[in-house]
């Protein structure tokens, strides 16, 4: 093998992210984490790779994280069946102690562990703490399912400051002391408007917004919000794709610049999108002035 060949292509690798790095570095980017990338375990690791690498560069890299197959597989064991609302779970006070135990332990600590073994500084929170995430009922008929109803986002900025990746699992609270199970997607596109975010990326388990859901090759690269909103009216956004694109709006509105609906099965997806010119996935932006 050509070593020398193989060190230059790295050099020139190197070389052309540069203009990217120096995009990003010192901005807030939040990373929405679920999905196929996080149940398989060698895009697990590229992931925490990926992000240990933007916050070596500076990047101020917030993780938000789900785990609903983790859930429903621990439901599973404890004998309790999961059910299902619109896509929404519906959280009795048993089913929503499992998610809180899931999600904010298990699921959490794992990914703190991993980002510490690839070299980053990460330290996992829920939206409980320092009442991050406030909520009440969504829909009497879903139980402890939350609607946000304010995000006190000091805990996470203290994190930045002192130079940790924030990891947030998405549970909830409201002042009387119940806990709710809260959206990922929307959790993210709350948490990175209050942050001021440059960008948040959403990891999806397909390639992004298709104009042809059944056409990977009709891909459409970019459109603005109000682009958004004229095909979920046509019915081109359809199925589990109408509340992303729905979160979308809601962080552009909430003040984050653009926001990525990613494919999280494509290894390296994340720097692919943030420091190459080829990008990935579909980029929502704000409306031209």
């Amino acid at each position: 093998m050509d070593t020398t060949l193989s060190n230059a292509l790295r050099a020139e690798v190197l070389t052309q992210a540069l203009p990217y790095i120096k995009q990003y570095t010192g901005k807030i980017v939040v990373v929405k984490y679920g999905g196929n990338a996080m149940i398989n375990e060698q895009l697990k690791q590229q992931v925490m790779e990926d992000i240990t690498l933007l916050w070596l560069i500076g990047v101020k890299i917030v993780l938000v994280h789900g785990g609903g197959p983790e859930i429903s597989d621990t439901m599973s064991k404890l004998g309790k069946k999961a059910e299902f609302v619109d896509g929404l779970r519906i959280t009795d006070k048993e089913t929503v102690d499992i998610v809180q135990m899931v999600l904010a332990g298990k699921v959490n600590k794992t990914l703190v562990n991993l980002l510490e073994m690839k070299g980053g500084r990460a330290m996992g929170i829920s939206g409980i703490d320092g009442r991050l995430i406030e909520a009440k009922p969504k829909d009497v008929r879903l139980g402890y399912v939350g609607q946000i109803t304010n995000i006190n986002i000091t805990p996470v900025m203290d994190l930045l400051e002192k130079g940790y990746i924030p990891v947030i699992s998405t549970v909830g609270c409201d002042k009387d002391g119940n806990t709710y199970n809260i959206n990922g997607d929307t959790a993210a596109a709350h948490i990175a408007g209050a942050l001021g975010a440059e960008r948040l990326i959403m990891m999806t388990d397909i390639a992004g917004l298709l104009r042809d859901k059944d056409d990977p090759t009709t891909l459409i690269p970019e459109i603005t919000v109000e682009e958004a909103g004229k095909l979920l009216l046509d019915g081109t956004v359809s199925g589990g794709m109408i509340p992303k694109i729905g979160c979308c709006v809601e962080a552009i509105g909430r003040g984050v610049r653009n926001v990525i609906i990613m494919d999280g099965r494509v290894p390296h997806s994340i720097l692919m999108e943030l420091l190459t010119d080829e990008g990935a996935g579909t980029m929502v932006t704000g409306n031209p002035a």
